[in-house]
């Protein structure tokens, strides 16, 4: 514990938690990098394993809904996914978001006390 909250050693470097996101990075925002991570390289690997490889990947969150009135909890995040490869088809990348959803754990770990809208566009 420290002054501003706490921080941890981990395997690549120390990560700093607070509630002061200018003294370290805030608890909810590390629930959606997670979300985020997880899609994306879950993402990858079934567009892999689908003959669609990615050989761009950019992902941003649109938005995230947190109810003030219980805690600021997280209700709602929508993560969109900026794809580019020479083999993407719309139609399997739909089915490829399905799967990605199905198969990531964070996401499947938030899957009943919060809404995760994925969405993608081809660049």
């Amino acid at each position: 514990m420290t002054e501003n909250g706490f921080e941890t050693a981990l395997e690549f470097g120390t990560l700093t938690i607070s509630g002061d996101e200018t003294k370290g990075y805030r608890p909810y925002q590390l629930l959606v990098s997670s979300l985020v991570g997880c899609s994306g390289g879950v993402l990858r690997k079934v567009c892999e394993k689908m003959r669609m490889p990615i050989e761009e990947m950019e992902i941003n969150v649109l938005e995230v809904i947190r109810n003030p009135e219980e805690a600021s909890r997280l209700e709602k995040v929508h993560i969109h996914f900026k794809l580019k490869g020479t083999n993407l088809d719309t139609t399997k990348l739909q089915k490829a978001m399905m799967l990605t959803k199905k198969n990531c754990s964070m996401v499947r770990s938030v899957d009943q006390s919060m809404v995760v809208i994925e969405t993608f566009e081809l660049i």
